[in-house]
């Protein structure tokens, strides 16, 4: 039987705090997913095709998979994820399903194994492990399936009861996907997320191309410091046209900079050049997250800052395969120092939402709890990628929660690319989020009614709040 199919998953062991989380979870469970950021394809709802096979669905496009099976001696290609120069990888989604279920009892106590589960019980209504034995019942079940109306990206939309999903879009995107999803009538509500990450980073690949685009889209001059900015408000307003409320930014650090008119200018000029000054081009990222805030001030979108991953930590891997491949690895990140230029240009400001996410858990009650407890601007986000997880959740709450309260968060966020997945997240972060408020109404430190109060919020409301949809 699936691991979640047990009702008293992630619940305290005690009796009373797990009659108290069992209470606080039976009143938020079927509450609407609001989904305010994540990588899932807009064309799965523009096109509304059935998915692909198994093995193309739920293990060739998810790096929590593969990074782990590659771990174990697994090939990349042995997998079906594909070459950047088109060399064979496998095609097969039964000998890729099989290799997978062969290998999957190395997801045992990790969150892949949580969610997945969850998926074959709760979607594909699968009741046996799986394992070498059952992959291919299992494979052809799942199969099947797919080729139901009912199992059509818009139709899963509206089992997952999702409210709203946004998808991420780098600052180029003609957003046609989108379009055609507004121009179908469909009333699926999925907005767009502004990810500037391309024109923004001097490292980036094709940086000085990247902005040549951003000139033609937009008809500013990019070769100069204002035409730059005027584009860059150019494209946000223009994905505001298309529901976006936020922007993102994967930045490899959280440093900011705060230089005047001029000497931004004149880095700008540099960078346009082709400065090859690693501190030029540190500097020109820093000062881009304060011009993005201070857009972000005037025109309403929510800032979300995504710092502290060493991304394409392989250079082999990278070159094969291209990003996202499973070697983004998480760093030491330093949030007071580093956003204090921001900060001290913005951080006051009542109506602007600055979310700060981090891979660098011993900074949650160092630096992150204390920097959104006392600016107005601050929140702190989800327990994040390697920490989107029940363990990681816990220490989130228990390290955050006595010095930022549970209102300078955000509740949760999937941040997920596999579609098939949402549910399951949404439904761990709520079973964690209800033991730890029954755990707090146990030590009398909650009353009851206010932990029902604060279930529905971290489950619902916080998120349409912060991300303002």
């Amino acid at each position: 039987m699936a691991v979640l199919t047990d009702p008293d998953l992630l619940f305290p062991s005690e009796a009373h705090p797990r009659s108290l989380a069992r209470d606080l979870y039976a009143a938020v469970k079927e509450l609407p997913i609001v989904s305010p950021h994540g990588h899932t394809d807009p064309r799965w709802y523009a096109l509304n095709e059935a998915f692909p096979d198994p093995a193309q669905l739920l293990v060739v496009p998810d790096h929590y998979i593969f990074r782990m099976l590659f771990s174990q001696g697994v090939r990349l290609e042995d997998l079906g994820v594909p070459t950047l120069d088109g060399s064979p990888v496998e095609t097969d989604g039964r000998t890729i399903w099989r290799r997978f279920a062969e290998h999957y009892y190395l997801f045992r106590g990790t969150p892949t194994r949580l969610w997945f589960d969850h998926v074959l019980a709760h979607l594909f209504g699968i009741e046996e492990p799986l394992t070498t034995a059952t992959a291919d019942r299992h494979y052809d079940t799942i199969s099947t399936l797919l080729q139901w109306e009912n199992f059509r990206p818009r139709a899963l939309f509206e089992r997952f009861n999702i409210e709203v999903i946004a998808t991420t879009e780098g600052a180029l995107d003609d957003l046609r996907w989108h379009q055609m999803i507004r121009d179908s009538g469909w009333e699926g509500r999925v907005v767009t997320a502004y990810r500037p990450d391309a024109i923004v980073d001097p490292d980036f690949e094709g940086f000085s191309a990247n902005l040549d685009r951003l000139g033609d889209i937009t008809g500013c001059d990019t070769g100069t410091w204002a035409g730059y900015l005027d584009a860059h408000r150019q494209r946000r307003a223009f994905f505001k046209s298309f529901g976006a409320t936020a922007s993102d930014h994967g930045h490899p650090t959280a440093e900011t900079a705060n230089l005047s008119d001029a000497a931004a200018q004149e880095l700008f000029n540099r960078i346009r050049r082709g400065s090859d000054d690693e501190r030029e081009r540190k500097l020109f990222r820093a000062q881009m997250l304060t011009e993005m805030a201070k857009m972000s001030r005037d025109d309403g979108l929510v800032l979300q800052i995504h710092p502290g991953s060493w991304r394409n930590h392989s250079p082999s891997v990278f070159q094969k395969f291209g990003r996202d491949k499973g070697f983004d690895i998480p760093t030491r990140t330093d949030y007071v120092t580093a956003l204090k230029p921001l900060l001290d240009c913005v951080g006051l400001e009542r109506d602007l939402t600055i979310i700060l996410f981090t891979l660098d858990e011993t900074s949650y009650a160092r630096e992150l709890a204390p920097l959104a407890g006392v600016y107005p601007a601050l929140k702190i986000g989800p327990a994040w990628w390697f920490h989107d997880s029940p363990e990681g959740m816990r220490r989130f709450r228990e390290m955050t929660t006595e010095t930022a309260g549970f209102y300078n968060t955000v509740g949760f966020n999937d941040d997920t690319r596999a579609f098939p997945s949402i549910p399951a997240r949404h439904d761990v972060a709520r079973r964690v989020d209800c033991a730890f408020l029954a755990r707090l109404v146990a030590e009398h430190r909650l009353r009851e009614d206010e932990a029902h109060e604060l279930a529905q919020e971290l489950a619902y409301t916080l998120a349409k709040k912060a991300y303002r949809i």
